[in-house]
């Protein structure tokens, strides 16, 4: 079996986890990683592969198959992905869902200049939570969808209680309101304001010295991240913080509660969620399985950026379709 060549365009978190699935993808195997740090100072977890310098890689056109980006949605992938989709059939997780219209529009350009493929905005949400809310609103075409995140790490939520003066280390996980949920699942299809469906927990180790009740008002009160939520401030030791708080979970629930029957009297629950003890290595495991999808679909000729709303679902399997209506369906 010839197994289709991956190369990994940064090798952070989400780099990483890439790695370690492919090792779980017997047609796949990893052809090389590049990075924007000196090549020689990334130690890879895998053999025998070659480390580059980001700029080395369009010249590495003929030694990979699909390339996968695992830089930051906020100043990465927008310049990133274009760029590399003139050389590769590309795959990100882009997830700034209010600019992915116009992410997409940039990426779909060039691959269809250059006769590449790409797939955007992949993980689990965007991703498989979007799946999830399309299938659900064309089912249940009368009802409300309802997505709530949590409990996991925000990693922008966390970087901005870092920025705080007089705070050392800090991590925020956004919590779903158990009372938010229970109303959807009775089927009244509440309207909930954002306050109404998330909470933010931090736990902060802070310098120091530092004015604690100063610290944490100013988390509290922050634009755009905090403001509109109750937030609640944990001040820990950092040996606490670095014993408890050392993993990247996350997860949440698509929810769609809608009406069938004569009448509309007739109450409809979808419900779908995911408990991830690690964002990264989950996310990254989806990335690899639309790899598989991306190989099949260049080799049928195809070109153009693609969603996962576009991918039909046995072409993320391993297995033939024979085999998936034997074993699956």
């Amino acid at each position: 079996m010839e197994k289709i060549r991956i190369g990994i365009a940064g090798y952070g978190n989400l780099g990483r986890g890439v790695e370690l699935a492919i090792r779980q993808n017997e047609d796949m195997k990893l052809a090389c990683v590049f990075t924007r740090r000196a090549p020689e100072t990334v130690k890879l977890m895998t053999e025998g592969v070659p480390v580059y310098h980001m700029d080395d890689a369009k010249n590495m056109q003929d030694q990979i198959d699909v390339m996968i980006l695992c830089g930051g949605s906020a100043t990465d992938l927008p310049e990133q992905t274009p760029e590399l989709a003139q050389y590769f059939n590309v795959i990100d997780s882009f997830d700034t869902h209010a600019r992915i219209p116009e992410h997409f529009a940039n990426v779909d350009k060039v691959c269809k200049e250059n006769g590449k493929l790409a797939i955007i905005s992949l993980g689990w949400d965007p991703g498989l939570f979007s799946l999830n809310r399309l299938y659900a609103e064309s089912i249940l075409p009368s009802g409300k969808t309802y997505t709530f995140w949590g409990k996991g790490v925000s990693q922008g939520h966390s970087d901005a209680i870092r920025r705080v003066d007089g705070v050392k280390k800090g991590i925020q996980y956004t919590v779903p309101v158990d009372a938010a949920m229970d109303a959807v699942r009775a089927g009244s299809q509440p309207e909930l304001s954002t306050r109404e469906k998330h909470q933010r927990e931090c736990f902060v180790v802070a310098e120091d010295g530092a004015d604690q009740e100063k610290i944490a008002e100013t988390i509290k009160s922050m634009k755009n991240y905090f403001d509109e939520y109750d937030t609640t401030v944990h001040f820990i030791s950092e040996e606490e913080f670095e014993a408890v708080h050392n993993k990247m979970p996350h997860g949440g629930f698509v929810m769609r509660s809608g009406k069938t029957g004569a009448g509309e009297q007739t109450h409809q629950m979808i419900e779908y969620s995911l408990k991830l003890e690690s964002n990264p290595e989950f996310t990254a495991s989806v990335l690899v399985a639309y790899a598989r999808a991306l190989n099949r679909l260049k080799a049928e000729g195809v070109t153009g950026c693609k969603t996962a709303f576009d991918i039909a679902p046995s072409y993320l399997s391993r297995l033939s379709g024979e085999e998936l209506r034997a074993a699956l369906l």
